[in-house]
């Protein structure tokens, strides 16, 4: 997870918002964006539709079976899913206050194509992708095996692609959306398990005092 942040933002910050890297982003862009067909457009709409349902409905679903399974795990799965995709929440949309990026249609009408409707907040970072991203990243720290890990990354990567292929976002927006998804539920779970730490050898020293 630490090498996929890292690289998410090295290749970021190889392509900055303003000036020349800006028209190479644009034709970037241009290249997904121009890939249409009746297919792609409608999977783009459901993929970019799903990440709301997705990313909220799965953490409800955890606490929900969690407490009436009086499961633990699901319980604290449920938590640190909903906590972690707040702060992602959170962290996204004010950095596309503080960079204020126009959309690649506003930018370049015509050039680019919004193929579902307008959006009405900046563009930069990505919020469909930095939601995504960061589901994908929550379940496979919780749950680190290939079955969760792969399927819910192919669901993150298509809610990258489709926001592009929508012409809502230039690929830095998404690549900084990723970066943002994946940094905050590692910087989360990371900071969960120091904090349950003093929690965790408490508990072993009861059982120790126990079995003695």
């Amino acid at each position: 997870m630490k090498k996929t942040a890292k690289l998410l933002i090295i290749v970021l910050l190889t392509f900055p918002l303003n000036g020349r890297g800006q028209s190479f982003d644009a034709r970037w862009l241009h290249a997904v964006n121009s890939n249409s067909s009746p297919f792609l457009d409608g999977y783009s709409s459901a993929v970019s539709t799903s990440v709301p349902y997705v990313s909220f409905g799965l953490p409800v679903v955890f606490l929900a079976s969690g407490y009436l399974a009086n499961n633990e795990k699901l319980v604290t799965t449920g938590l640190y899913s909903l906590t972690t995709l707040a702060l992602s929440v959170a962290f996204t949309y004010e950095m596309k206050y503080i960079v204020r990026r126009d959309r690649p249609y506003d930018r370049y009408p015509g050039y680019i194509i919004p193929r579902n409707g307008l959006e009405s907040t900046p563009s930069f970072p990505s919020m469909h992708t930095s939601m995504a991203f960061n589901t994908a990243t929550a379940l496979t720290l919780q749950y680190p095996k290939w079955y969760v890990a792969v399927p819910s990354y192919l669901w993150a990567g298509s809610v990258a692609y489709a926001r592009m292929n929508e012409g809502v976002h230039y690929p830095t927006d998404v690549l900084a959306g990723a970066a943002i998804g994946v940094g905050c539920a590692y910087l989360n779970y990371k900071l969960n398990r120091w904090l349950n730490r003093p929690f965790d050898k408490i508990s072993r020293n009861t059982l120790r005092l126990i079995y003695d």
